[in-house]
């Protein structure tokens, strides 16, 4: 039988996500606040979204607000994160596995998005493959780690229910 006391706790390899973890969501305040600010700031908004207007296309509205939205959550889930990582949640590898894979479907879905506005840009721009490969290459180190870490197993156990047997009605008659 193994001795969890020995490997339950914040350290190993569980310092690097929490490191990830801390960075995330600063990370994605810098990248994206200068991005979409100026355009609501600047007219750009208008100009996209206004019927009749030289660069209006009825996508940009959705996507615009498909992204803020997306990011937002993003930003929401990297605090919640922090605060399950540091409270030893036994939610934190599901809730970190389930970041990742929405990073991993959103990334193609909003490229595949921008090419219908864009027709004659290829679907991946540097930038674009440049995100989908930290996050895919982060992915397939951490989301494993997740699942099969003792370490994880050990740590991760702060208000975990009891899997007590909860009486059914067949336990009644």
């Amino acid at each position: 039988m193994r001795d969890d006391n020995k490997i339950k706790g914040l350290g190993g390899w569980l310092i690097l996500v929490g490191i990830g973890v801390i960075v995330a969501p600063i990370r994605l305040l810098v990248t994206y606040i200068p991005i979409y600010r100026p355009i609501f700031e600047n007219g750009t908004w208008e100009a996209l979204t206004t019927v009749g207007s030289e660069a209006y296309n009825p996508i940009w509205g959705p996507l615009i607000i498909g992204e803020i939205s997306y990011n937002t959550i993003m930003i929401v889930a990297s605090i919640y994160l922090i605060y399950l990582f540091f409270s030893r949640h036994y939610l934190f590898p599901k809730v970190y596995i389930a970041v990742v894979a929405a990073s991993l479907v959103f990334i193609p879905l909003d490229a595949w998005l921008v090419t219908k506005i864009f027709p004659d840009e290829p679907m991946f721009d540097p930038e674009t493959t440049k995100e989908f490969m930290r996050v895919l290459i982060s992915g397939l180190i951490w989301v494993p780690y997740m699942l099969i870490s003792k370490r994880v197993e050990a740590t991760f156990v702060e208000k975990k229910p009891d899997k007590k047997i909860q009486p059914t009605a067949e336990s009644f008659g």
